[in-house]
């Protein structure tokens, strides 16, 4: 019943509110939030894109931050133990408290499939971070991670814990091939001139007339890069 409630109300915001994608008389975006105010963010549709491209490598021991949305979604099947990563205790869902730029506070060779959405943008010293994410993989373990490419600043994490990094297809490929073995690491680009444009403005998934114009990926404009990376 919530869930109806909230989609009514998000399409009378985006009734009343229409918006045009060729408008220059506005310095100011159509949302502050990623569009989330107004439906569906534009990220999330290649996050979830790229995470049902992949399902098939989120089996048995599945580690997620901060809760398991992603993991329950996409597990192919029920054989799966879902494990949440936390940096502190105050969250009730976390199975494992650590952080990922330390790894004595993390399990060794524990997790089969560690699923990390938009998480390095957030931590400074994302190599470290990397590094602690191959940590907690089995031996034929898989990384499935998304990071932000254009992107407009996020002002909760910013205001948190910071908010660092917007990365391309080459620097990702260096980062996550110098821990994992540059063979070992599959990018996946996804993004065009509209969808960066409307995720910039703050429009919703809701907001684009033709979504399928969304899948004409351009290298240019790299939106959202997804990683498999393998650990051998």
């Amino acid at each position: 019943m919530k869930n109806k409630l909230r989609k009514y109300v998000l399409q009378l915001i985006r009734k009343n509110n229409p918006v045009l994608l060729n408008d220059l008389h506005s310095a100011k975006p159509i949302s502050q939030v990623f569009g989330l105010d107004r439906g569906t963010p534009i990220d999330r549709y290649y996050i979830e894109k790229f995470l049902s491209q992949n399902r098939f490598y989120i089996k048995s021991e599945v580690l997620e931050i901060a809760d398991s949305h992603y993991s329950k979604q996409f597990a192919l099947n029920n054989d799966v133990n879902f494990n949440v990563l936390h940096f502190t205790d105050n969250n009730k869902q976390a199975t494992i408290v650590g952080d990922l730029t330390d790894i004595t506070t993390l399990p060794q060779e524990r997790i089969d499939c560690f699923i990390c959405t938009q998480t390095y943008n957030f931590i400074y010293n994302v190599q470290d971070a990397i590094k602690g994410s191959h940590y907690l993989l089995k031996k034929n373990g898989t990384l499935l991670a998304t990071v932000a490419g254009i992107s407009p600043i996020s002002h909760y994490d910013m205001s948190r814990w910071g908010d660092y990094w917007r990365f391309t297809s080459a620097s990702v490929k260096e980062l996550f091939g110098t821990v994992f073995g540059y063979d070992n690491v599959q990018v996946c680009v996804y993004g065009n001139v509209l969808a960066a444009t409307a995720l910039l403005r703050g429009l919703a998934l809701e907001d684009i007339p033709d979504t399928t114009l969304l899948d004409d990926h351009d290298n240019n404009y790299q939106v959202i890069l997804g990683v498999v990376a393998l650990k051998k």
